[in-house]
C-alpha cells in the first residue's frame, strides 16, 4: 500500500509551503519586524514580561476562549463592543476555521491573484473550488472582473488583503464596496485580511469601524508583523452569528499559555510596537528611494512592511531575478524570489523592510556589479 492510494489527489498534486534556510543570512524574505521582541523594550520591561511569563503554570491547559487576552486585544486596538473576537494559532488556522465551515459540496472561495498563497492552498486542503480573479498589470482591483466572477460563480468567501500580499499596495475602497455589495446579493461572505495595516499612511482607513454597516463582513489581523511572528497569535473580528459559528471549528486550547502571557503583555505595549511600525515606514520610503535610483530595478509602491521590484532586461523569462536572488543570497542576504508565482510577478522579488544597517547592506548588494 502506497500514500497515493488513500490520499486525496489534488493534495498529492501540492508542494509543502517552503520556508527557506536563514542561520547566518540577513533576513528579510518574510515580512518579519526586525526589531526583537521584547529585546527592543526597556530593561524593566523585559523583567516585567519574564516575570508574568514565570507565573503560567504549564501543567494546566491554558485558558480556553483566552478571555484575558481578547480583553487586551479589544483595549489595544479599540475593537467595538458590538463586535466579537476568535483567536487563532496565527492568520492560517483562521482562514482554515473559515473555509472548512463554508465547504458544503460545490462550494467555492475566491480571491485576487497574485495574493497570499495561503488562500489557494487552504481552498485545497478544505476541498473547496478555488477561483482565482487576475489584478490589473499596475495591482489594481480589476472591480469589473471581480463583480462578474462573484455573479458567475457564487462563492461562499471571498479573501481580500488590503495591504496585498505579495504586492504591497491598497485597493480602492469603493471597488471594494461593490465587491462587498455583489457578494451580499449572491450570499457569499467577504474576509478582508489587515495583516499589514500597521504599515500604512493615513490615506487609507482600517474597514474594522465598517464591519457593522454589513451583514456579511469580517476582518482579519495578526500580531505577527507587530514583531511577535513567534508567537503565532491572529484574530478574526466580526459579528456574533458568523463567529460563533466559526468557533464551532476551532480546536481546544488553540491558543498556548504562554503565548496568551505573552500577547496579553504586548498589548499593554501596543504603542511601542506601533512606533516601530512608524520606524519601518520611515525605513520604507528611505529603501523605496534608494532602489528607484539603482539601474534596473522598477520598484513598486507599498503601504506594507515590504518592497515588491522588478528586475528588468530580458522579461521573456525569469532569469533576471533569479539572478538577482543568488546575487543577494552570496551577500548572506536572503529575500523572496516572487517571480514564479504567478505571471504577473515574472522577474519580481519581494524586500522586506528591515534595520537600517539591514537595508543598507541589501542597497549595497544591489549596486554591486554581478
Amino acid at each position: 500500500m502506497k500514500p497515493t492510494d488513500i490520499i486525496r489527489p489534488e493534495i498529492g498534486a501540492l508542494s509543502s509551503y517552503h520556508v527557506q534556510p536563514a542561520a547566518g543570512f540577513i533576513k528579510l524574505d518574510a515580512m518579519e519586524n526586525p526589531y526583537a521582541f521584547p529585546q527592543s523594550l526597556p530593561e524593566l520591561l523585559q523583567a516585567r514580561l519574564l516575570e508574568r511569563l514565570s507565573t503560567v503554570s504549564l501543567n494546566r491547559y491554558p485558558a480556553a476562549d483566552a478571555p484575558e487576552l481578547k480583553a487586551s486585544i479589544r483595549y489595544a486596538m479599540q475593537i467595538p463592543a458590538e463586535l466579537d473576537i476568535m483567536l487563532g494559532n496565527g492568520s492560517d488556522e483562521i482562514i482554515q476555521l473559515i473555509a472548512m465551515a463554508v465547504a458544503k459540496p460545490g462550494a467555492a472561495l475566491l480571491s485576487v491573484e497574485p495574493a497570499f498563497v495561503m488562500f489557494k492552498m487552504i481552498a485545497t486542503f478544505c476541498g473547496l473550488h478555488y477561483i482565482g480573479v487576475s489584478l490589473k498589470a499596475d495591482f489594481s482591483l480589476d472591480a469589473e472582473a471581480m463583480v462578474a466572477a462573484i455573479a458567475r460563480e457564487q462563492p461562499a468567501v471571498i479573501f481580500i488583503a488590503n495591504p496585498n500580499n505579495p504586492t504591497g499596495n491598497c485597493f480602492d475602497r469603493k471597488s471594494i464596496a461593490r465587491i462587498i455589495s455583489t457578494a451580499e446579493k449572491n450570499g457569499g461572505l467577504v474576509v478582508i485580511d489587515e495583516a499589514y495595516f500597521p504599515f500604512t499612511t493615513h490615506a487609507h482607513e482600517s474597514y474594522l469601524h465598517n464591519i457593522t454597516e454589513h451583514e456579511n463582513v469580517v476582518l482579519m489581523r495578526t500580531v505577527s508583523k507587530l514583531g511577535l511572528a513567534g508567537l503565532r497569535l491572529g484574530m478574526l473580528v466580526g459579528r456574533q452569528a458568523w463567529l460563533q459559528e466559526f468557533d464551532k471549528l476551532r480546536l481546544p486550547y488553540n491558543i498556548n499559555a504562554l503565548t496568551q502571557a505573552a500577547a496579553a503583555f504586548a498589548m499593554e505595549q501596543y504603542g511601542e510596537l506601533l512606533k516601530q511600525c512608524d520606524v519601518i515606514k520611515h525605513e520604507r520610503i528611505r529603501l523605496a528611494i534608494a532602489l528607484a535610483n539603482i539601474s534596473g530595478i522598477e520598484t513598486f509602491p507599498s503601504e506594507a512592511n515590504f518592497i515588491l521590484i522588478r528586475v528588468t532586461g530580458d522579461t521573456s523569462v525569469n532569469t533576471e531575478a533569479d539572478k538577482m536572488f543568488a546575487k543577494l543570497r552570496s551577500r548572506k542576504i536572503l529575500v523572496k524570489n516572487t517571480s514564479q508565482s504567478h505571471p504577473l510577478l515574472a522577474n519580481t522579488l519581494r524586500l522586506t523592510v528591515g534595520t537600517p544597517t539591514e537595508n543598507d547592506a541589501m542597497i549595497a548588494a544591489l549596486n554591486e556589479n554581478p
